[in-house]
């Protein structure tokens, strides 16, 4: 059969959420070629996983490596934790399509400064991509603040007719170039003033595309139902999956609240298709603005070009120091960002344990002082929330990081350990597995992932990256085509 690496004494995990079993692995190129009893041959690479579980390569269903993936190809906070697939272009943030001459405004920050948005077509930066490959996959979603920049003057308005015609003919030629679809940030100042007609005018060239929907919602506390039922109504307008980015209830006024929009979104998914990601933190992560402050306990600077010096200290810290309020000390500290907490363990755990919820770091990997999701996520989920905490079996937590996601954002032939899979696989010791990264030392990589594969290639190795590039950006109309020969 001319397999080249077998990984043998496996406890197989395969991401459909049932048991576990004993095989070995076969791999050949980019594919998943014999799973069972494989023969030994001459020059094959061996991997011997006794003890530990091989599962589906992680995918991280909401991140902002739009940049990353180019900056830092390695990828290795992501790889660390077991990460093969990252999908990008969240919150309404993405690098293209969108070519400026100065700053961008906060919240595209977040991904780039002025010379990052140099790609004036989706195609341009998907090509680059592809020039300059990661050691991971990525899927790429276009962003609707970025498509507001390219075409408005002033953003503080809803846009006028040419300029949302101006918007369709952009994120047609993302869809064209294989964006897997549109992503809203209407919790932000750029997005805020869009009306929900403006959205459905953009999502109406979704289902044509065979494309979906994902939103960072107009609001995550007070207002939280009706920024569901406005999601929900975007998607039955326009025939589309919604996914829910990093369902929270925030605010200490809000706390328990999950029950209630659990409960919503359940009765929503019987007459639509509705998906949604959390991430196992109780602390926020975004740009430094006050309209998020009376929501958080605590409050710590990741990054700051007014006062960099101050990265990583405690907002409050920064005010006593400087005897000023704490609005002088943000307006002091801008363009920054922050971390926020604000959500409560119970609302945690809860929407974790709910059985549609997808896993996404929402990472932020151009802070100097990140988050910790950024590369602690998934190992914590597995470590902390699974084996410690035990809200889901170890096949469950698998299948919310592997074929749940895959399902949901259409990526056909990842996501599983089948015949004829891609080869995204990686190996971790269940015993050990954990989160190391902290909010005093957020870079420190987890322990107990032991080999990460990518597209048959082995880009994480006992600890280090090995400097495999094997990722692919994943356009939609590849993901289609093979989905429909596998009809």
């Amino acid at each position: 059969m001319d397999i080249e690496i077998v990984i043998r004494n496996a406890r197989v995990i395969d991401g459909t959420g049932g048991p576990a079993l004993a095989a070995d692995v076969g791999l050949r190129g980019d594919r998943i070629v014999a799973l069972g009893s494989i023969a030994a041959e001459p020059g094959q690479t061996v991997i011997d996983a006794a003890g530990k579980v091989v599962a589906p390569g992680f995918i991280d269903v909401h991140t902002h490596d739009d940049r990353a993936l180019l900056n830092t190809p390695a990828m290795a906070m992501k790889v660390s934790q077991g990460v093969t697939t990252v999908v990008v272009g969240n919150c309404g943030i993405s690098l293209a399509p969108l070519s400026l001459n100065g700053p961008p405004p906060a919240p595209l920050d977040l991904i780039g400064d002025q010379p990052s948005y140099r790609y004036p077509t989706f195609a341009a930066y998907l090509d680059d991509l592809d020039r300059n490959p990661p050691a991971l996959n990525a899927a790429c979603l276009a962003g609707h603040t970025t498509l507001r920049v390219g075409a408005m003057d002033a953003l503080n308005r809803p846009a006028s007719a040419d300029e949302i015609a101006a918007m369709r003919t952009r994120l047609g030629e993302a869809l064209d170039a294989g964006a897997i679809g549109l992503s809203t940030g209407l919790g932000y100042p750029p997005a805020e003033p869009a009306p929900t007609s403006e959205i459905k005018a953009l999502a109406e060239l979704l289902k044509p595309a065979g494309a979906i929907h994902t939103t960072h919602m107009r609001d995550e506390s007070e207002r939280v139902m009706e920024a569901l039922d406005e999601a929900f109504d975007i998607g039955r307008s326009a025939g589309v999956p919604v996914v829910i980015s990093h369902h929270k209830t925030a605010g200490r006024a809000n706390f328990g609240r999950s029950r209630d929009t659990l409960k919503k979104i359940d009765r929503a998914m019987a007459t639509q298709p509705i998906g949604l990601d959390a991430y196992p933190y109780i602390a926020a992560s975004t740009v430094l603005d006050p309209k998020f402050m009376t929501m958080a306990d605590r409050i710590f600077v990741t990054w700051s070009k007014g006062a960099p010096e101050q990265t990583g200290r405690d907002l409050a810290d920064i005010a006593k120091d400087w005897d000023v309020p704490l609005l002088t000390a943000v307006e002091r500290l801008q363009p920054a960002g922050a971390v926020y907490f604000t959500m409560d363990e119970g609302d945690v755990r809860r929407i974790l344990s709910y059985p549609h919820t997808m896993i996404g770091s929402d990472g932020l990997p151009h802070d100097t002082h990140p988050h910790p999701r950024l590369w602690g996520t998934f190992p914590r989920v597995l470590g902390h929330y699974c084996r410690e905490e035990r809200l889901f079996p170890l096949e469950e937590a698998v299948r919310r990081m592997t074929g749940l996601p895959a399902q949901q954002f259409r990526l056909t032939n990842r996501g599983s350990l089948a015949v004829g899979a891609y080869a995204d696989i990686v190996v971790f010791d269940p015993a050990t597995v954990i989160d190391r990264a902290t909010f005093e030392a957020p870079m420190t990589p987890a322990a107990g992932i032991d080999t990460v594969i990518v597209n048959g290639q082995l880009v994480w190795r006992d600890g280090s990256e090995t400097g495999a590039r094997p990722g692919r950006a994943l356009r939609r109309q590849a993901l289609q085509a093979e989905a429909a020969r596998a009809i």
